[in-house]
Parts: structure tokens; C-alpha cells; sequence
């Protein structure tokens, strides 16, 4: 089991993450989110900007323009009909992000780009998990790993497209060990027969993929595969730090990615033990070279893109977060620093419910995923609309 293997710190935390396109709605209901307005306006002038804007710009107006083509269709629409922020309209976000957008592309200094803020927006703060605007941030990624379209001695792990008649299956689904069983190898005898999409080498990259939702894959015949979310059984999520924690294999305060990485290395019999209470089961498709997508449908940009409980949070808009990041040093070390950082709300996920949850999607790679490990801090969020 190598240490190259990169999770977002929220899967430590118990809670998927599978947040990117062809994710289907929640078989099973969340629990019932508390009578509050979500969104609270407040005044502009306490809210500190992006510092990094202008030499982001980019990428940046790249994330506003996928924004802007998903508020152009029917599902959009859709979602803003019954939105509990009434004075939030679909109309008010596209008005309000093609602004910014002008604003951005013309900005000579983050001061400029501020007043004019200040004096064009209203801005919304997340009344949080706590009523008080204390929002919760994690990350996530996109991974790359190597893989065989061929089963082989090495490889011999599969990854599963959406087995036929799935919708057909009675609820509720089988588990995970029902349909792999223990040892994660016996799908051919059951409803997983056929469905093997690619197989890996190792069976935590494989479980890791279904908790991230997708994944770049490097094909041993010298091809590239890019796969995402094809479908979800109906069975609870149950995070593997947190079952090591319940059975006093890991204390709370050592719960971090190089512990349970050096537990399984050290105990990798375990995996059939702790993989299989994880009951819920995530399939696959080929996305055929897309980059990765959010449950809006439209490409992610990495560290600008999050995602938001979307019964909740306005689909595409503009928003603003404030909270610790990890951000490379002059020596290219990864260090905790406060950051306020203009996004766009384009994703959703499982575990992303209610007010005071963020995910932020940080990119691609090796490099994305150590990002990702290291977000786990509380902060704020804001949407900006015009007046």
C-alpha cells in the first residue's frame, strides 16, 4: 500500500464525499434540516476580499462562465423555482455574476475591485451550523491512479459500472460486503458479474475512488481513462477513521491520513474487516477525458469550485469563503494560512447538509489531494448579489 494514496480529510471524519456529476439524488432521506433561513444579508463593508483575485483572474472567469451556461438550462430553472430565499433569484445570480465578471476584468487593484463591492453588492453570510455563521470546510480531489482494463495477478482489484437492471434492484440494496464480499473479490459471483469496469492493485485506491466520486486513470496499455458517478446503492455511509476510532484502534486526536494509511500498512487484514462496514456502494462510468464535473454539470476549477447543500445554498452563484487553507511557502511546504477566497457554489455531495458545511474541490493529482488532506477548519461563507 503505497503513501501516494490521497484522501480529503473529511473521509477520516466518517462522511463521503462523492460530489461530482452523475451522482443521483439520495436514495435515502436526510435527516430534517433545521426552520431557518440559510442566507442572512450583512454589510459589505466587513468583508475582507481575495487578495489572490487579480492574479487569478483566469481561472477565476473561467469558473464564473460555467456558472453562467448551467443558469441557462431547464435544471437551473428548476431549482430556483422553490429556493427559501426569496429575494434570490436565478435572474439576480446571472445579473449579479456577469457584473462581477465585467468588474473583475477591469479592476486596476484589489482596493478598486473592493469599494466597488462595497457599493454594487448585497452581501449574504451562511447563517452556519450554529446559527451564528460557523461553517465547517473539508476538501476534495480529483485522483489519478494506475489501472488494467484486464484482470492480472497485479491487478486484480475491480472498479464497477452500473451493473443492468440496477434500477430494477429492491430496496433496500445489497451492502457492500453482500455484493464483494469480505475480502473484496467475490463481485463475479453475484449482481456484479460483468460490470467490472477496470480493475486496480490495491483495494484501498479502489474504495478511495468511491469515496472521492472520480478519478483519472492511468491504463497500463498506455491509454487514459477519466471515470465519474454512475450510481449510489441505497445503504448508509460509514466513514473507516471513525470505525477505527469506535474500536480503539486510533485515539480521536491521532485521526489523520499517515496514521490509518500506517495502521492498514501494518494490519492489512483489517481492510476486511473495516472496508466491508462501509455498507454503501458507488458504480462507475466512463467520462471518456472529461474534467471533473459537478452536480450542476459543468467542469470544476480546482481551489475556486465548492460544494454546498443545494436545498439550501444558491446553485452557480458567486460566494466568498474565509478560513484557514493550506498554501505553499516560499520553501513550496504546505501551511495553514487565513485566506478570503472569492468561489463558485457548483458542486454538492452525501454528507454536504445544511448551512454549515463546505467542501472545496482543490484540482487534480497528487498535489490536489495533499491540499485536500489538510482542510479541516470552520470559517464563513457569503454570496454576493447586486442590490
Amino acid at each position: 500500500m503505497k503513501r501516494s494514496l490521497i484522501l480529503a480529510s473529511l473521509l477520516f471524519l466518517g462522511v463521503p464525499a462523492i460530489p461530482l456529476l452523475a451522482q443521483p439524488k439520495p436514495t435515502t432521506q436526510p435527516a430534517a434540516k433545521p426552520a431557518q433561513v440559510p442566507l442572512k444579508p450583512i454589510a459589505p463593508s466587513t468583508v475582507a476580499v481575495d487578495d489572490q483575485i487579480l492574479r487569478d483572474r483566469r481561472s477565476v472567469l473561467g469558473a464564473i462562465d460555467q456558472s453562467l451556461r448551467y443558469l441557462q438550462t431547464s435544471k437551473a430553472i428548476q431549482a430556483y423555482q422553490n429556493y427559501p430565499v426569496k429575494e434570490i433569484t436565478r435572474d439576480r445570480v446571472i445579473r449579479s455574476l456577469r457584473r462581477f465578471r465585467q468588474l473583475l476584468l477591469t479592476a486596476k487593484s484589489e482596493a478598486a475591485l473592493s469599494a466597488a463591492i462595497a457599493k454594487e453588492f448585497t452581501v449574504y453570510q451562511s447563517t452556519g451550523k450554529d446559527n451564528q455563521g460557523t461553517v465547517a470546510f473539508t476538501g476534495y480531489f480529483e485522483p489519478v491512479h494506475t489501472a488494467s482494463r484486464k484482470r492480472t495477478a497485479e491487478y486484480r482489484y475491480p472498479l464497477y459500472a452500473l451493473p443492468a437492471g440496477f434500477s430494477q434492484w429492491k430496496k433496500p440494496h445489497p451492502t457492500r460486503l453482500e455484493l464483494e464480499g469480505a475480502d473484496g473479490l467475490q463481485g463475479k459471483q453475484g449482481k456484479l458479474r460483468g460490470a467490472e469496469l477496470v480493475w486496480m492493485r490495491d483495494r484501498l485506491e479502489a474504495f478511495l475512488i468511491q469515496v472521492q466520486g472520480s478519478a483519472r486513470l492511468n491504463l497500463t496499455d498506455g491509454t487514459t481513462m477519466t471515470i465519474g458517478v454512475a450510481g449510489i446503492t441505497d445503504q448508509p455511509y460509514s466513514g473507516i477513521g471513525r470505525e477505527l476510532i469506535k474500536d480503539n484502534k486510533l485515539k480521536l486526536e491521532d485521526l489523520n491520513l499517515p496514521n490509518v494509511l500506517k495502521y492498514f500498512q501494518e494490519n492489512p487484514k483489517d481492510l476486511d474487516v473495516y472496508l466491508p462496514r462501509n455498507r454503501r456502494f458507488v458504480f462507475f462510468r466512463n467520462t471518456f477525458g472529461a474534467p471533473a464535473l459537478g452536480s450542476l454539470g459543468v467542469p470544476l476549477t480546482g481551489d475556486r469550485s465548492i460544494a454546498t447543500d443545494k436545498s439550501l445554498m444558491p446553485p452557480g452563484a458567486l460566494a466568498l469563503i474565509q478560513t484557514q487553507l493550506p498554501i505553499a511557502n516560499s520553501q513550496k511546504q504546505l501551511e495553514q494560512r487565513s485566506v478570503s477566497r472569492f468561489v463558485l457554489d457548483q458542486d454538492t455531495g452525501g454528507a454536504i447538509i445544511g448551512a454549515g458545511r463546505v467542501d472545496i474541490f482543490t484540482g487534480t493529482g497528487v498535489q490536489a489531494g495533499n491540499e485536500a488532506g489538510l482542510i479541516n477548519a470552520t470559517g464563513q461563507l457569503y454570496y454576493l448579489l447586486l442590490k
